[in-house]
């Protein structure tokens, strides 16, 4: 499946110059690591974002977000999935984008 490209560019642009970034192809888009912890990527035209798992429902509440579940009814916890229309505006990617990393950041590097 392809990935937006423009959202990705976007998210690479925010995450540019950032020490233990790294790239990968994965869950048939592109993830963004934040020392080799997915913190967010693009699957689609949704965007992937990694957060503390008690946040979950929480996330869920927000407008454009779901679970994220690629395996046909066994979603984790601290995965999500933001809809395209909810990443237009710079600001809201922003946020999305900066929870992905807080929560990658809180993680021990592999």
């Amino acid at each position: 499946m392809a990935y937006d490209e423009n959202l990705a560019t976007r998210i690479r642009d925010l995450l540019g110059g950032r020490d233990g970034v790294q790239e990968k192809k994965m869950f048939g888009g592109i993830a963004f690591l934040l020392n080799r912890n997915m913190a967010c990527g693009v699957n689609g035209t949704d965007m992937i974002v990694r957060i503390a798992p008690e946040e979950t429902d929480a996330a869920l509440a927000e407008p454009g977000v779901r679970l994220f579940d690629l395996s046909g009814g066994r979603p984790m916890k601290g995965w999500i999935m933001v809809a395209a229309g909810a990443t237009t505006k710079a600001k809201d990617l922003r946020r999305w984008v900066d929870r992905g990393t807080t929560y990658a950041a809180s993680l021990p590097a592999k």
